[in-house]
């Protein structure tokens, strides 16, 4: 399973690069807007990061105003792929998107029926919201499941990107039902690398060698 961040802080991804586990980037509004800055200068700076896939999102909601910004956030690098909200003229956005080359990965998913649309109109990547799921009482990573069979069953190349994750068990039963990208807060990052047995390991470990005569 391949691991994205969920930032737009240009220091959150370089920590997370360097751990060498870093395989692409997500980002959105709301986390551009944490930045401080003009929207493409961050996607610029971010998409330079790495050489895997950078999700930028597009603000229109309207056919033509995603088609407009869609094709203009592609020309910003290679790896840019265009975030679309699973809407009715989302869908149709992404259809010509990909008709054009570019990629795509369609945001806002809350059930499988969702995910089958976008992959029918060619969607590169489809990202359904966990957490969210999770906070209105709904099995979130019953859906990430479901969809895994449903495009198992009809072959379909969209890869499911498992998004708002908010704790390692999101990430352990993603790789469990052969999710391909688990899209993770910097805050889960370190979560996911601690475990109390180790640092008590480490301890006793370092406090032992002290006592080896010299």
């Amino acid at each position: 399973m391949k691991f994205f961040i969920d930032t737009a802080d240009i220091n959150e991804i370089k920590k997370a690069k360097e751990l060498g586990i870093l395989d692409g980037i997500t980002t959105n509004p709301t986390l551009v807007s944490k930045i401080g800055r003009p929207y493409r200068e961050v996607l610029t700076e971010v998409s330079g990061e790495v050489d895997g896939p950078v999700s930028a999102e597009v603000i229109s909601v309207d056919y033509e105003g995603m088609i407009k910004e869609g094709r203009e956030l592609a020309k910003i690098r290679d790896n840019i792929n265009i975030k679309i909200p699973l809407i009715e003229d989302g869908l149709r956005a992404v259809k010509t998107l990909k008709s054009d080359g570019i990629k795509t990965n369609v945001t806002l998913c809350f059930n499988s029926v969702q995910a089958l649309m976008a992959a029918k109109a060619g969607a590169s990547f489809i990202s359904p919201f966990v957490g969210r799921l999770d906070d209105v009482s709904e099995e979130g990573m019953d859906v990430v499941e479901e969809i895994r069979a449903i495009y198992d069953n009809y072959c379909f190349d969209t890869e499911i990107i498992v998004a708002s994750i908010r704790n390692p068990l999101h990430i352990k039963i993603a790789a469990l039902t052969g999710a391909d990208i688990a899209t993770i807060p910097f805050s889960v990052f370190r979560q996911i690398i601690k475990h109390p047995l180790t640092d008590v390991g480490l301890a006793k470990f370092i406090e032992d060698y002290k006592k080896i005569p010299k």
